[in-house]
């Protein structure tokens, strides 16, 4: 499995002619197994659900891990005798596609806030006399944070370009530039509060 769950052999009593139903009766008593079988049987289902609602295959794949992943720590909350195997992974689905796109929504509106209060607020007004020294001090801050942290928020600030856009032109996993990007800027406001409560 690519998330790193159990290594399945050819010869698993649960392969693919395995019932839903022993999938599932398995999966609730803990074999691992039938968590193998599962994502054999369900894991495009949930991932094409994710890839639809997100619009990213990346985020999607992570959706996708995620949702095995909290089904199988979870499964004592499973009951085979309420409903099936599947459906109860499409409910887990909904709920981390949810998490996701609310999670999107708040980097979103940090970085919004990031950029609006300290970039645009600051460099967009070409007759302000500190507008030269407000851009400075904005790639001082920048130049504090590490190589990876400061080349994402650059490209997402001066470059505009989304966080599928940096991870295609770095090469970067997507996870990796969402992390870039959340370490930078908490790093980046926690420097500017420091500037400004000292000013103060």
């Amino acid at each position: 499995m690519p998330w790193g769950g159990p290594r399945v052999l050819a010869t698993s009593l649960y392969d693919v002619q395995t019932t839903d139903d022993d999938i599932a009766k398995g999966f609730a008593l803990g074999d691992e197994a039938c968590l193998a079988a599962a994502y054999r049987r369900w894991g495009s289902l949930v991932y094409s659900a994710a890839s639809r609602a997100l619009g990213d295959s990346e985020e999607a794949k992570d959706v996708a891990q995620q949702v095995f992943i909290g089904a199988w720590r979870g499964r004592a909350g499973f009951q085979p005798e309420r409903g099936t195997l599947a459906g109860w992974l499409m409910g887990i689905t909904r709920f981390k596609i949810a998490d996701a796109l609310d999670q999107r929504s708040r980097r979103r509106r940090d970085l919004q806030a990031v950029s609006a209060a300290k970039v645009e607020e600051t460099l967009a007004d070409e007759a302000t006399p500190n507008r030269v020294v407000d851009q400075l001090m904005v790639r001082e801050f920048l130049a504090q944070l590490s190589d990876s942290q400061r080349q994402v928020l650059e490209m997402t600030f001066f470059d505009d370009l989304t966080q599928a856009q940096i991870a295609e032109r770095t090469g970067l996993p997507l996870g990796t530039v969402k992390t870039h990007a959340r370490r930078g800027l908490i790093a980046l406001k926690r420097r500017m509060e420091e500037v400004e409560g000292a000013a103060h």
